[in-house]
């Protein structure tokens, strides 16, 4: 019984990677954007929606992972084999333009975070940008794993940051499990962005292509199946104590909108400034984490998409297509950061606009693949769950679909137009606890700082 024990822990040990690292770069800069601004505006509010989120993120990664496994090959290649090479370049172009914006997204972060040290993005985002590169075009794929492992386990700063922070303990494990729903545009807008911004379509391509370059088979799936789930529980852990540490230091002392991300860090300032500290470098981490995963997902789903050679142990001559497109993503990504008045905030939000049509059309066709008996044999889903990865989808469809709706809205209609909340969010929160009340008025306008 103990040999099969120790077997069992070195086939988990030999298949840790994909989903851990799938999973972490999910809270980049954009996600600590998000629920930094649903702590810092709404306080403890929103944690109830953290375990529904794990639970859909848990199954769409799984059954990525398990084609991948049992298949051998990417989603791209699966879905350019089964339905063809115009159903794949058109969701080709869509994912190259919605992950480009979010590569742009995350130097913007490397960018902030590294100017709260006091360094110039002049200097940063540069030698960042080479550092991505040289990582992923001279390394093979176990020694970027190992490098994005350790990344990995970079984020313990912000579980360590809510704990010097303090915050309300009782309060947080309370609407950890109490449902919060209200009328109100502001509200509705950040519960649809913490959805949106864990369950991305690029984390599907990825997973399933870390999976088979791995060399992960159906063999070792029932191991690599427990790192999924784990990794997708880890990440939320993450985003809960992102959550508690912006609603202990900022929330508990007057709601408050922010901008960016690194707008956290500085409001952390006064309240503890080792938290501060520790944010900063985690915003930092997980930038520049994302900034080498996402131009990797997006080259790897068009050479797949396109039948070219890809694969981060393949040489430049090899394989000259993936690594002249990363290199071309990486460095106009970064060079966009520099360019003076750049409107970045158009671009997140209309990046969000793309994820909104894309990913309900990426799940569709994952649960058609999945239920397709000749590629999957014995692996296909099983009635009960195609009947909970159904329901996934619909959510995710109409919540997605709504983000979209709302961004396209926000970004038409006039800045100033702000609608006040028809019922104080903070005086509800702090009479349900037995405080004080304070009002906060919800502006609409909010959905802006909180699309990823």
């Amino acid at each position: 019984m103990i040999k099969r024990f120790r077997y069992q822990i070195a086939i988990f040990l030999s298949v840790v990677g994909p989903g851990l690292i799938t999973a972490n770069v999910d809270n980049d800069s954009g996600g600590i954007l998000t629920y930094s601004q649903a702590g810092a505006k709404y306080g403890y509010l929103p944690l109830w929606t953290l375990i529904p989120i794990t639970l859909l993120l848990i199954v769409t990664q799984e059954m990525c992972s398990r084609m991948g496994a049992v298949t051998g090959k990417g989603l791209s290649d699966l879905i350019r084999e089964e339905f063809g090479l115009r159903t794949t370049f058109f969701i080709m172009i869509a994912l190259v333009l919605t992950n480009f914006t979010n590569v742009i997204a995350e130097f913007a972060g490397i960018a902030t975070s590294l100017e709260l040290f006091h360094i110039s993005r002049y200097i940063s985002v540069p030698i960042c940008a080479l550092a991505v590169w040289l990582l992923v075009v001279r390394g093979n794929y176990r020694s970027v794993e190992k490098i994005f492992l350790v990344a990995c386990s970079l984020y313990v700063t912000y579980i360590i940051s809510g704990i010097l922070l303090k915050p309300d303990w009782k309060e947080a494990a309370l609407y950890s499990v109490k449902p919060i729903l209200m009328f109100d545009t502001g509200y509705i807008t950040m519960l649809i962005a913490m959805v949106g911004t864990s369950i991305a379509p690029w984390m599907q391509f990825y997973l399933q292509s870390a999976i088979v370059e791995k060399g992960i088979t159906a063999k070792e799936y029932v191991q690599s199946r427990v790192e999924v789930i784990v990794g997708c529980i880890l990440t939320d852990v993450v985003a809960f104590f992102i959550i508690v540490s912006c609603a202990g230091a900022i929330w508990a002392h007057g709601p408050k909108d922010i901008e960016t991300a690194a707008d956290a860090a500085k409001a952390l300032a006064p309240f503890g400034k080792y938290a501060s500290f520790l944010f900063s470098a985690g915003l930092f981490n997980a930038s520049f984490f994302a900034a080498c995963i996402l131009p990797l997902s997006t080259v790897y789903t068009v050479c797949e998409g396109l039948g070219f050679e890809s694969g981060v142990d393949k040489r430049w001559k090899e394989a000259p297509e993936f690594y002249w497109l990363y290199t071309l993503l990486v460095v106009l990504g970064a060079g966009v950061i520099l360019w003076p008045n750049f409107p970045l905030v158009k671009m997140i939000l209309w990046s969000q606009v793309l994820n909104g049509v894309l990913l309900p059309v990426v799940l569709i066709y994952m649960i058609m693949l999945i239920n397709k008996k000749s590629l999957l044999k014995e692996w296909t889903n099983s009635r009960l769950y195609n009947a909970v990865a159904w329901v996934a989808v619909v959510i995710m469809i109409g919540l997605t679909l709504a983000l979209a709706a709302i961004t396209v809205k926000q970004m038409t209609q006039p800045a100033s137009a702000d609608v006040p909340s028809s019922k104080p969010l903070a005086d509800m929160q702090r009479n349900d606890a037995g405080r004080h009340a304070l009002k906060v008025n919800v502006s609409e306008s909010s959905a802006a700082h909180l699309a990823r």
